[in-house]
């Protein structure tokens, strides 16, 4: 059997090396990669498709081995696993609890913030670059939680960049 994955892996040296062990460890074969420094994105991260052969026990421990390594799954056979959107908040962002926004968007089941960058300006208002990532099908949910918190937290928001 065949197994067409896209995963999401920083582009950092022995990264690509790292996600590849669990392959013939777990009884799978390689059968290709694709692997395009090119493609990264604004958090660094970048696709890397593979193609596998194997009985589907092993084919399915690998991807629960990408799981508890924490490399996101991005499409199993062409369906999508993961999405993201990427925003930016303006605001009183320390005043108003970064750890409570991050800690209330995690709360929500398939949701996660992947990436949350802060640019301070002393006693003055904030800027933060937030990424959040959600299981395939939850863009809605996300994005109405995430605007949610946004506006209770009188965050000017500038979407989807």
């Amino acid at each position: 059997m065949r197994m067409d994955l896209v995963l999401e892996i920083m582009d950092v040296p022995g990264q690509l090396v790292s996600i590849l062990t669990p392959v013939g460890d777990l009884g799978a074969n390689l059968v290709t990669v694709a692997h395009r420094r090119e493609n990264k994105n604004e958090n660094g991260m970048i696709p890397v498709h593979l193609t596998l052969e194997g009985e589907l026990e092993n084919l399915n421990a690998v991807v629960e081995r990408f799981d508890e390594m924490e490399i996101t799954v991005l499409e199993q056979d062409g369906l999508v696993k993961k999405e993201r959107f990427t925003a930016i908040l303006y605001g009183h962002m320390i005043d108003s609890d970064v750890r409570d926004t991050v800690d209330r968007i995690n709360s929500v089941e398939g949701l996660l913030v992947a990436d949350l960058q802060i640019k301070l300006n002393g006693e003055d208002e904030s800027t933060s670059l937030i990424s959040v990532e959600f299981d395939s099908g939850l863009r809605d949910l996300a994005y109405s939680k995430f605007m949610e918190i946004a506006i209770e937290k009188d965050f000017l928001v500038i979407d989807e960049v």
